[in-house]
């Protein structure tokens, strides 16, 4: 008799979120700001993070990477990172795309070449018009 393997269903585990040290002790490093909220390695000489001492934060590691088989992969779709029209054309059509660092006039023909051939693109944000125009504020102002 064969013994038929079960395959792996492999999805994205949870793991934490790498901060650098006494990253809640300063604001400039990230308490209020998340973009601020990044890795840098420990460097002092007794620093315990960087000694691996119980009870410290995680470290990144070699180990914390993704499965081969899902990595580059957002909500189960494939990515493609796009920049002009030509490389456009090579994304097949179950992927979805992100597009890069381009001016207005580029993003906007690529999403139009995207919405024709039907591909998801993830980074389509919307921008938000407000109340207050150039040299005009509606702050203060009496009626």
């Amino acid at each position: 008799m064969e013994k038929k393997e079960k395959e792996k269903s492999v999805s994205r585990r949870s793991k934490p979120k790498f901060l650098r040290t006494d990253w809640h002790k300063k604001i400039r490093l990230g308490k209020g700001v998340k973009k601020n909220q990044k890795w840098h390695g420990a460097k002092g000489r007794q620093n315990k993070l960087r000694l691996n001492r119980k009870g410290r934060m995680q470290r990144p590691k070699v180990g914390w990477g993704s499965d081969n088989k899902i990595r580059g992969f957002i909500d189960g779709v494939k990515t493609v990172r796009v920049e002009n029209l030509k490389e456009l054309n090579m994304v097949k059509k179950g992927n979805a795309i992100i597009i890069g660092k381009i001016g207005n006039k580029k993003k906007l023909s690529i999403l139009e070449k995207a919405k024709a051939m039907e591909i998801i693109v993830l980074n389509r944000y919307k921008k938000i018009l407000s109340n207050v125009t150039r040299g005009n504020s509606l702050v203060g102002d009496k009626q």
